[in-house]
């Protein structure tokens, strides 16, 4: 899953351990969503926004691939 939480917690001067304390997870888990390996609840995506002052756009949206490519991956 891509996200743009890494670029918005830098952009915010927090390291991802005051992230983590701020959202209640742990440092790998904030490490494991920056890296793309981790799907976080809706809830915790709402926290990391809150903190971050970001919208749920902003950092989680994934665009749909087209139909083309739907395709070409079956």
């Amino acid at each position: 899953m891509n996200n743009t939480v890494k670029i918005a917690r830098i952009q915010a001067n927090l390291t991802q351990q005051e992230l983590a304390e701020k959202t209640g997870v742990t440092r790998q888990t904030i490490s494991l969503i920056e890296k793309g390996k981790y799907n976080p609840t809706l809830k915790l995506c709402l926290e990391i926004c809150y903190v971050l002052n970001k919208t749920l756009d902003e950092l989680f949206w994934v665009e749909r691939e087209s139909e083309n490519d739907e395709k070409n991956h079956r």
